[in-house]
C-alpha cells in the first residue's frame, strides 16, 4: 500500500521577504502537514521584512529562522498549486500546474498597520486555500 502523495503548494514573490512568507506559515500552520508548502523569490532580498517578521509575532507565528529563496523551474515543477503574488511574468510555466494571482499589496516599505492588513488578507485566503485542498 503506498502513501498518498501530499499535495505541494509553493507561494511566490519578488523578494520573498514578505508576502510569499507571510503565506507560507500560515499555511503550515492550518495545513498541520496534510500540504507540503514552499516559498521563493524571483529576486529574493537579504533578509525577512522586519515588519512582517513583527505582524506575524502579533499572532503567534515566529518566522525569524525563514531566510529568502530564490525561485528555481524545478520548485515550480515539483509543485501542484503556485501562487504569485506580484512577481509578473518571473514565474515559469508548467501544463498541468494549476496557477493563481493573488493580487496583493507589498509590505516592502509600508509600516506595520499596513503589513497587518496584508497578513490579515493573505490568512483569509489561505484559510480557503486549505479547505479547498483538505
Amino acid at each position: 500500500m503506498t502513501t498518498p502523495q501530499l499535495p505541494m503548494v509553493l507561494f511566490v514573490c519578488v523578494h520573498n521577504a514578505g508576502r510569499s512568507q507571510m503565506a507560507a506559515a500560515y499555511l503550515n500552520r492550518m495545513a498541520a502537514g496534510r500540504i507540503e508548502v514552499r516559498s521563493a523569490g524571483s529576486e529574493p532580498a537579504d533578509q525577512l521584512n522586519p515588519a512582517v517578521v513583527e505582524a506575524m509575532r502579533e499572532v503567534g507565528i515566529n518566522i525569524t529562522a525563514e531566510r529568502p529563496k530564490l525561485l528555481t523551474p524545478d520548485a515550480v515543477k515539483t509543485s501542484d498549486v503556485v501562487i504569485t503574488m506580484g512577481c509578473g511574468d518571473t514565474c515559469p510555466i508548467f501544463p498541468g500546474k494549476r496557477y493563481e494571482d493573488w493580487q496583493l499589496d507589498d509590505p516592502a516599505g509600508q509600516g506595520l498597520d499596513a503589513v497587518r492588513t496584508i497578513r490579515d488578507d493573505i490568512e483569509n485566503r489561505v484559510r480557503a486555500l486549505v479547505a479547498e485542498l483538505t
